[in-house]
């Protein structure tokens, strides 16, 4: 049975610990060197991403992150 339960947190749980680890280090860097927020928004949204974890790494995705500008005749 422990051989299972093995499998199991190398095979899924360890993956998907690491991606939301790697996404949540990618979205805190990206709100310290956003040059496209104020000072304010910038502590807000660290702090919002430090202390919500993933729900603040989502959520700074969603609505703090830079959107990428598509040229003007597109």
């Amino acid at each position: 049975m422990g051989g299972w339960l093995l499998l199991l947190i190398l095979g899924f749980a360890l993956p998907v610990f690491l991606v939301i680890t790697i996404f949540w280090i990618w979205m805190l860097v990206s709100a310290v060197t956003n040059k496209g927020l104020g000072d304010g928004e910038k502590v807000g949204w660290v702090l919002a991403v430090i202390f919500l974890h993933l729900l603040g790494a989502i959520l700074y995705f969603f609505i703090g992150h830079p959107k990428r500008k598509l040229p003007l005749g597109a």
